[in-house]
């Protein structure tokens, strides 16, 4: 049995050091690319811009869905050749007021389709695919809820794909509304700006395949329907559709000057539920993808990138693995003897690649990556919450496509706000048996005592924040409601 657990562990340890050589290699490419820029085609003239249709997927959205509207009617296109498609499976008072925002629209100009479907089948991809269908446009772009895209976004994406037929997805970089919220929003902000800035530059301008992240993006309509179309068998159902479009000959082009800001979730319920779904599906990728993707007519490089990235959510679960196997193999005295202190210089990866990233969006770069602490707490401390989503992927549960709430102010005292999970307790749980672990380490393995101290940290860290959240909404539902209009809209 101990030979069976000291196998799984130097596996487990050989799976993280293979997929963070993955992340320096991005680092290392990125490095040698930085310099590179895709070429800027000429812009288009009026008369000669294409029909478009703004694709908005809604459900729930209360609180953004006036916002997103005012920023749609807001871009610099004619109208006449824009179709605002408001794909709205609300159940709530999202629905008339969305309708209330159309009608204005329409009024004053603009042609909008308000597509509500009886039920919510596919969920996201489902009201994409239904709205494809009310739509003759050669052209789609798509925009989350809480994501404003920039008056000039459709000038200076649409001539990347009027001038390469070849060319089926332009994707922008994710900006930030509400980074400097709290301690948790200043976390996932380094990690966005780490993987837009390094990691989809360095992909894309290694002509390795380039994921689609579901928002401030645009398709060519026969890339969508030569790939299969929108499907909902997966619950990343755009890592899906971009990976199937380019293992089927069609290119994605990645453009980090061009910004669309968006909002971070600032509850750490919010964020888990998030990643959850997020590790879940690109899991499910991972299944679908992998033989198609290993028997494409694609380079070496690129087929072993593409796994890497859909590897993406497993090192946590390689992660809390070495955890649980550290303290029976202590006992056992199994582990002195193991020679892995090398893997432990591929670590130094990641901080770096978050320091790039940093360095080359903002001027005060040092203030930006001292959220790495509570980053890296946030990252190990959830290694349970993403383990649970990629098992159950690995097992074959389909899952529900469980929303990400937007709140666009006060998190605390909104309806959308999420419950405590009882997945505290198991936090806690797994907090203590890294504080046995290190205690045991103390004793007969004192090298890997920082390792396991990080542990207990991450899981009280995380407990605690939980704790706190629930605190804060119990205070404030004992105070008097503010109103919960959403934000102000134009006329």
């Amino acid at each position: 049995m101990i030979s069976l657990l000291t196998s799984l562990y130097v596996l487990c340890a050989l799976a993280l050091g293979l997929y963070t050589a993955g992340q320096a290699l991005l680092l290392w490419r990125y490095w040698r690319t930085r310099a590179a820029a895709p070429a800027v085609p000429a812009a288009l003239p009026d008369a000669a811009l294409p029909a478009i249709t703004i694709q908005l997927p809604l459900y729930n959205e209360a609180n953004v869905a006036l916002r997103l509207l005012d920023a749609i009617a807001a871009l610099d296109y004619p109208r006449d050749k824009l179709l605002i498609q408001a794909l709205d499976d609300s159940t709530d008072r999202t629905v008339q007021l969305v309708a209330q925002k159309l009608a204005a629209l329409e009024a004053a100009g603009f042609r909008v389709q308000h597509i509500q479907r009886a039920a919510r089948a596919g969920f996201k991809a489902g009201a994409l695919a239904h709205g494809l269908g009310h739509t003759a446009d050669n052209y789609i772009a798509i925009f989350d809820a809480d994501f404003i895209p920039p008056p000039d976004f459709l000038r200076r994406t649409l001539p990347h794909l009027a001038a390469d037929p070849r060319l089926g997805i332009v994707q922008s970089r994710w900006g930030h509304l509400n980074a400097e919220e709290n301690s948790l929003t200043r976390a996932q902000k380094l990690s966005i700006d780490t993987h837009f800035v390094v990691e989809q530059a360095a992909r894309n301008r290694s002509g390795w395949l380039v994921p689609f992240n579901g928002t401030g993006g645009i398709w060519r309509r026969r890339c969508i329907e030569a790939a299969g179309g929108w499907s909902a068998d997966t619950l990343t159902e755009d890592l899906d559709l971009s990976y199937r479009a380019q293992i089927a000959g069609w290119t994605s082009l990645f453009l980090p000057d061009v910004e669309v800001p968006g909002e971070i979730p600032p509850q750490l319920a919010a964020y888990k539920q998030q990643q959850a779904r997020w590790a879940s599906g690109n899991t499910q990728c991972l299944l679908k993808l992998a033989r198609p993707l290993l028997a494409a007519d694609l380079s070496v490089t690129q087929k072993v990138m593409a796994v890497q990235h859909l590897c993406q959510y497993l090192p946590p679960l390689w992660m809390l693995l070495l955890l649980l196997l550290t303290p029976p193999l202590l006992l056992a005295d199994a582990l002195g003897g193991l020679p892995l202190a090398p893997l432990g210089l591929l670590a130094l990866a990641p901080p770096l690649m978050y320091a790039v990233g940093q360095m080359r969006l903002y001027e005060d770069w040092l203030r930006g990556l001292s959220a790495f602490p509570a980053l890296l707490l946030l990252g190990s401390g959830m290694s349970l919450c993403s383990s649970l989503a990629v098992l159950g992927a690995l097992l074959g549960r389909r899952g529900d496509f469980q929303r990400t709430p937007k709140f666009a102010r006060d998190w605390a005292q909104n309806a959308y706000a999420l419950a405590l999970s009882p997945m505290l307790w198991l936090e806690l749980a797994l907090m203590l048996y890294a504080l046995w672990a290190a205690a045991l380490a103390w004793e007969l393995q004192p090298q890997l005592m920082p390792y396991l101290l990080v542990y207990a940290l991450s899981f009280a860290a995380v407990a605690g924040w939980s704790l706190r959240e629930a605190a804060v909404r119990l205070l404030s539902s004992s105070r008097p409601p503010r109103p919960s209009a959403p934000a102000k809209s134009r006329p």
